[in-house]
């Protein structure tokens, strides 16, 4: 059966996988003040930090219309998978699910499966690769589908982030007390519960951040050498080839993948930020 796996534009593709046809990524709208800027193959990452460096309001998202995500399912594919931000930090997988119901209405039935991540970036991407590997094994839509639900749930995500001000300031931080460290150079060690952002940990500087949230990795693992662990980052590559070595020195994953983060995860990650998910 010939597929397809669709998802946002914090699924943070590889610049390889953006070539691929069986991806596609729906873009997000962001926004810095009064300019819109749309998250897709034409987003400049260094000017849209120059632009929310100079401006002294925080930048937003929004997500893509149902009709948008409609369109998409319109393909020749027979089994379409939907990846999409948490439903915890974007309206993104209802406009998923309304799409889906949208071209139902038109088209009939189809092989759709629209997954909340429970996470984003890094999560969203780990989840492709497991999907596509899946389905180059010939497994069924059903049972794709069963799979990629049960690897939601034991997947782990976690990030470092230069500071927390964003997430804070667009609401993405409820039920956790701010943290405010900064001037002793406190990194929190941030995680994920079925989409919830929590903190799990700090540490003075950011490579110590970093090794602690190697840490965790290795704590919660299970049968690492079946696995890939996915690292995203926010314009700073020698972090995220610090993480893979930290990593590899604890835990034997099959394969380690590094990506940039595209738009969405830029605004949410801000300069610096690394997100690892495995």
């Amino acid at each position: 059966m010939s597929y397809k796996i669709i998802g946002d534009s914090c699924l943070d593709l590889t610049k390889d996988m953006k070539k691929e046809p069986r991806f596609q990524m729906i873009p997000l709208t962001l926004q810095v003040d009064d300019i819109q800027v749309i998250d897709d193959e034409t987003f400049d990452q260094q000017h849209f930090l120059d632009l929310v460096k100079a401006s002294p309001n925080c930048p937003k998202t929004a997500c893509p219309s149902p009709e948008t995500f409609k369109e998409a399912y319109e393909c020749e594919e027979e089994d379409i998978y939907v990846i999409t931000l948490s439903s915890h930090l974007s309206g993104t997988y209802n406009s998923a699910i309304l799409g889906k119901q949208l071209y139902e209405e038109e088209h009939g039935a189809k092989n759709i499966k629209v997954i909340d991540s429970w996470s984003a970036s890094a999560g969203e991407l780990n989840i492709a690769l497991y999907i596509a590997g899946l389905c180059e094994v010939g497994l069924s839509f059903e049972e794709v589908c069963l799979k990629a639900e049960e690897f939601k749930k034991n997947m782990k995500t976690y990030f470092v982030l230069e500071s927390l001000d964003v997430l804070r300031k667009n609401g993405r931080l409820t039920g956790l007390q701010a943290f405010f460290a900064t001037t002793l150079n406190i990194k929190p060690v941030m995680g994920a519960v079925h989409g919830v952002i929590i903190k799990e940990d700090q540490a003075r500087g950011v490579n110590k951040a970093l090794s602690k949230m190697c840490d965790y990795a290795q704590k919660n693992i299970v049968d690492p050498e079946e696995k890939i662990a996915v690292i995203a980052h926010c314009n700073h590559r020698e972090r995220a080839e610090f993480v893979k070595e930290e990593l590899l020195k604890r835990i034997p994953f099959k394969e380690v993948v590094i990506t940039e983060t595209a738009g969405v995860a830029t605004v949410y990650a801000s300069d610096g930020g690394v997100v690892l998910a495995c």
